[in-house]
């Protein structure tokens, strides 16, 4: 690969990278994820992955570097969301709410 292209390899990747940061963030702080889609996560995940072994197949560091970074993110999303989830479902089997009677 030549310097220009991993250039902008590597302002896409800090670009691309950086957006799931503060959503990383908010959940962390807010202990909510319920409007985080399992699903799409795990998928994005997977793709991320198939991009970073076709970063290693062509000897890319640009795409090496930045899909390590936001499968790791993107893992601890799917983490949380997971905690989150559980958390909630304890929750409301500790309290659940009652039908009122008449």
């Amino acid at each position: 690969m030549n310097l220009n292209s991993e250039i902008v390899g590597f302002v896409a990747g800090t670009l691309t990278t950086l957006c799931w940061t503060p959503q990383a963030i908010k959940i962390l702080r807010s202990h909510d994820a319920q409007s985080i889609s399992l699903i799409t996560q795990v998928a994005f995940v997977i793709g991320c992955s198939f991009w970073l072994l076709y970063g290693v197949l062509i000897g890319s560091a640009s795409i090496i570097v930045f899909n390590t970074v936001t499968v790791a993110l993107n893992l601890l999303i799917i983490v949380l969301k997971l905690r989150c989830d559980a958390d909630e479902k304890d929750r409301f089997h500790q309290n659940p709410i009652s039908d009122p009677v008449d």
